[in-house]
């Protein structure tokens, strides 16, 4: 069979699995299955065995279980009616008020979490029924708590960034630090959208509270202080080489029960509710990921991610035109499937691409994660657009509209780390001046 017949076999294949509701990675190993059968005689048993316990078997990994049960921990305590309290009287003086809270509240948050959802639910659940109540747009409160919302992918520690660390074989440690400023970027930009809109739309904003002397700032913004510190315990340690990723995971789960038990939320049952979430999120990553060690393999086995990558190379692309290639692919995926799956089913054919391009893997890391994000905030399957969704009462194309400039956003902070990589490299390189 030759391989662009073989190509589309099994993409028809895949593509009917998918269709029929088969979970993701069932779907892949049958697609890998499907492919070994057609091209190859070789035990079909020992490489699955193989290439599954080479995937599965990696102290990077033990990260993954951590930073997922650190957020679900933190996700069950008192921290974003703290945050809101904490930040509030520090912002009410930007265009856009308490709007802000929104996109800074999910950055701290973002910086203790590795889930985009639980950082979403987690500033949501006050933020939203305070802002209406003092009569902000219920429009740019949703808008903003569904884009800030994917901060917690991109401010590190993330899960994708993990799953991606794994899978394209480069250090979590650098993809975490390269993350930290292109986090701080997307802030910024979402900042200034809520100004600039605010200033076009006066009347949606209501007038600022009374002034607050500067001591009752501090004391009212006391409570954020165990919360700042685990950040900084755990940025620290990254950057000065302290400790490992995992390390640090860690450090973070038991920094998160600490603060649990401070806020007087620590009891069995949010504990044993902690627990079992996060295994139930780790046992579906892991299985993703198994099938697609299995998918990859036999890819490697019938040749057409070489073919491909040497297709796109004799296409003469120039690196710009291969990102913007990239973009529009990661987008359409984004509708599709969620950012997991989008990572590892791509990685085999796209990673040759980007090397031979000459991106630094690290960077590609963040890129790829700010794509995680924009499907976040996609119809149909955007998980944020869900959970406003519970929260607020309000459809999901509607929230898909408030949304949509903050894909926007998203997009122009690509072209933004595309045209100044540096933004994603200058941390990894100064941490790691050989690498």
């Amino acid at each position: 069979m030759s391989l662009p017949i073989l190509s589309i076999v099994l993409l028809g294949f895949l593509v009917v699995i998918l269709a029929s509701g088969v979970w993701i990675a069932v779907g892949l190993g049958l697609v890998g299955l499907l492919a070994m059968i057609l091209v190859t005689d070789v035990p079909i048993g020992q490489v699955m065995a193989t290439t599954v316990w080479s995937a599965s078997a990696s102290w990077t990994l033990a990260a993954l279980p951590l930073f997922i049960w650190m957020g679900e921990i933190l996700f069950r305590t008192r921290l974003s009616a703290q945050m809101f309290q904490g930040l509030s009287p520090w912002l009410q003086w930007l265009p856009g008020r308490l709007v802000h809270t929104n996109i800074v509240g999910c950055g701290i948050f973002a910086a203790v979490s590795g889930s985009s959802a639980a950082t979403c639910a987690t500033i949501g659940k006050i933020a939203l029924p305070e802002l209406k109540k003092r009569g902000y747009d219920e429009g740019i409160s949703i808008g903003t708590l569904a884009g800030s919302g994917t901060l917690g992918l991109l401010i590190p520690p993330s899960i994708p960034m993990v799953v991606y660390a794994v899978t394209a074989n480069v250090s979590v440690l650098q993809v975490f630090l390269g993350g930290f400023l292109p986090g701080l970027l997307v802030m910024a930009l979402y900042m200034g959208y809520v100004i600039i809109w605010s200033l076009l739309n006066p009347k949606k904003i209501p007038p600022r509270d009374p002034p607050m002397a500067f001591m009752a700032k501090i004391r009212q913004s006391a409570k954020l202080a165990p919360c700042l510190l685990l950040i900084a315990a755990v940025f620290l340690s990254l950057v000065l080489g302290f400790a490992t990723a995992t390390e640090c995971a860690a450090w973070g789960v038991t920094g998160a029960l600490f603060l649990a038990w401070w806020s007087g939320t620590l009891t069995w049952s949010t504990f044993f509710e902690s627990v079992m979430s996060a295994t139930r999120l780790t046992c579906m990553i892991m299985l993703i990921l198994a099938g697609a060690a299995f998918c990859t393999a036999a890819m490697a086995y019938t040749g057409i991610p070489a073919a491909l990558a040497d297709w796109v190379k004799g296409q003469s692309l120039s690196p710009h035109m291969l990102v913007l290639a990239l973009t529009c692919m990661y987008i359409i995926l984004g509708c599709l499937i969620d950012g997991i799956s989008m990572i590892v089913l791509t990685a085999v054919i796209v990673l040759p691409m980007v090397k031979e391009a000459g991106f630094d893997l690290v960077w590609f890391g963040v890129y790829l994660v700010i794509h995680v994000e924009m499907a976040q905030i996609t119809p149909p399957v955007g998980f944020n657009l869900f959970v406003l969704q519970n929260m607020s009462g309000k459809d999901t194309m509607t929230i898909a509209k408030a949304a949509f400039p903050f894909f926007l956003l998203l997009n122009v902070a690509v072209i933004i780390i595309t045209t100044f990589p540096d933004i994603v490299l200058y941390l990894p390189n100064l941490a790691f001046p050989d690498r």
